[in-house]
């Protein structure tokens, strides 16, 4: 046996760990030993005593265990570059290593560890307080196996104030660009490195956008939350015979409008700052002086914990009925939503109460989720967060 502190579960919670859950509640542990600096590295074992796990322990968070191992306490010391190795390996399988998802936390074995690429650009999010103990190990392994020109750290999520550290931005390796140039779907982009919405870019949006590309000739499009333009310029390349983008960020906006310039649609998209509930309150009372026959809907998570579930819940009934009622018949919504509270099957239900409720039949086309570099455990549902839906009205 290591020399780690050993924590146990309580009885009669085992059940999680033998369908592979990578969490442990506060409250399926026999003692929360609050004298464990948060994030260190403790054994956990069944309470019959036999090995249950070795993983990051914090007391002071309502997630106690964060398991890298499951019924063994062997955890191999080099761990941390083994599994970014395994991960990179994972996207240049999907022939994306480049901009893309370098690491989504539990998914790739590291709980509380994001990793986005950006060419010879990394931004880093830092989500768990034994991730935070383990920064320098990470920032080695990264310049190891990147060879980037700069890692910077951007930790400000609000889940670091669940696990009790500090928020920060930093730049640990190198220099990094004010912008960094990407390549999607063919498309080019210019994303923030810092100031931009999470890590700078939605890489869990890629598949969803080629998707849409077909069904955006000759639409009317709306693409509502447009962020750097991407829903928006995919739709103006792939055809579309107008677009309209809006963004409540005024810095958003400036940067969607170069990419279009980038990506030569500049002339065919119309860019306004704009909240998008009044577009649609617009839009319903027939304020606008032309409908669109396309809209696209991806509003922020603004499900903190599952106490906001309802709220966000009715606020995405509020938008998709909206949308609903302003297309015509044999016209698309496309709608997403981004936290794990919300299940697949909530948000199916909730679009089509929305659809009964504007009174409109609509037709469901595709459901879909997150880019496969956002890779799903089977035996965590935390993992799947993302939920897109392409309907028809008909």
């Amino acid at each position: 046996m290591n020399n780690l502190k050993n924590l146990k579960l309580r009885a009669g919670a085992e059940k999680r760990r033998a369908h592979g859950h990578l969490w442990v509640f506060s409250n399926e542990l026999e003692v929360v030993d609050t004298s464990i600096p948060p994030g260190t590295i403790a054994n956990l074992l069944y309470p019959s005593g036999k090995p249950a796990g070795v993983g990051f322990f914090n007391p002071k968070s309502l997630i106690a265990m964060r398991l890298l191992v499951q019924n063994t306490l062997d955890l191999p010391s080099d761990f941390v570059k083994d599994r970014l190795a395994a991960a990179l390996q994972y996207r240049e399988a999907l022939g994306v290593e480049r901009f893309c998802r370098i690491c989504f936390g539990e998914s790739d074995g590291l709980p509380g560890l994001v990793v986005d690429r950006y060419g010879d650009a990394v931004v880093v999010e830092i989500l768990s307080a034994g991730m935070e103990l383990l920064k320098d190990e990470v920032t080695a392994a990264l310049t190891d196996l990147l060879r980037p020109r700069g890692i910077f750290y951007k930790n400000t999520h609000q889940f670091r104030e669940l696990e009790g550290i500090k928020s920060y931005e930093e730049t640990a390796f190198g220099a990094m660009p004010e912008k960094a140039k990407i390549t999607e779907n063919g498309l080019d982009y210019w994303v923030p490195m810092a100031g931009g919405q999470k890590t700078g870019w939605y890489f869990d949006q890629r598949e969803n956008r080629a998707a849409l590309a077909p069904f955006f000739k000759g639409r009317k499009v709306l693409d509502l939350h447009t962020y750097l333009g991407a829903f928006a310029i995919t739709a103006a390349k792939a055809g579309a015979e107008a677009v309209w983008a809006v963004d409540s960020s005024e810095k958003a906006i400036e940067l969607a409008e170069e990419n279009a310039a980038l990506n030569k649609v500049d002339g065919k998209i119309i860019f306004r700052k704009e909240k998008a509930e009044r577009i649609l309150e617009a839009l319903e009372a027939g304020q606008l002086p032309e409908a669109p026959d396309f809209i696209l809907l991806d509003p922020p998570n603004i499900v903190r914990n599952k106490k906001h579930l309802p709220q966000a819940l009715k606020m995405l009934s509020r938008m998709a009925g909206a949308a609903f009622k302003a297309l015509p018949k044999g016209g698309y919504l496309a709608v997403s939503t981004c936290s794990h509270h919300i299940s697949r099957g909530m948000f199916v239900e909730t679009l089509s109460g929305a659809a009964a409720k504007a009174g409109k039949k609509a037709m469901l086309v595709e459901l879909r989720g997150q880019a496969k570099d956002h890779p799903i455990l089977i035996s965590m549902p935390e993992t799947e967060y993302l939920h897109f839906a392409l309907l028809r009205l008909v």
